[in-house]
């Protein structure tokens, strides 16, 4: 069986625990918006999120590696922070969607990072390009959704 390199396996971890992290990240601020297109979309983006994990997760253990659990202390500070912001901020649904349109771009940049790998097998390279293709269209629809504020 073919396994991956240790250094694209933590990549792959890495990126799989910011995938739920995402998840988590969605799920709250659509708790605590009340513009109801704004919580459509971060519940899907948290079920796509959720979706994506479950097929990283799949090819990760495909491959021979072990999947790593946990809550990365960045997701957890970055949450505490949305919850400030719904607290404190006057315009609490905007401070949010800027959060998400930093969330995608940082997400974008972080797959690409993967990709960079030489060592990706062709499956893992296909599933990263057709999540990053998702990722980048949801940041182009989150753009349009806060062009609408």
């Amino acid at each position: 069986m073919t396994t991956y390199t240790e250094k694209v396996g933590n990549k792959l971890n890495d990126l799989l625990q910011k995938t739920y992290d995402a998840e988590k990240g969605y799920k709250k601020a659509a708790d605590n918006v009340k513009n109801i297109p704004l919580k459509n979309y971060f519940e899907r983006k948290a079920q796509e999120r959720y979706d994506f994990g479950h097929a990283l997760k799949k090819e990760i253990k495909e491959f021979g590696t072990e999947v790593e659990k946990g809550d990365s202390f960045t997701s957890k500070a970055h949450r505490s922070w949305m919850d400030v912001k719904a607290l404190f901020s006057t315009d609490n649904e905007e401070a949010m969607l800027k959060e998400a349109i930093n969330g995608e771009k940082a997400a974008l940049e972080e797959y690409q990072d993967v990709l960079s790998e030489t060592a990706l097998p062709p499956t893992t390279a296909n599933l990263l390009i057709s999540q990053k293709n998702h990722i980048n269209s949801g940041l182009n629809t989150i753009k349009g959704i806060e062009d609408l504020k």
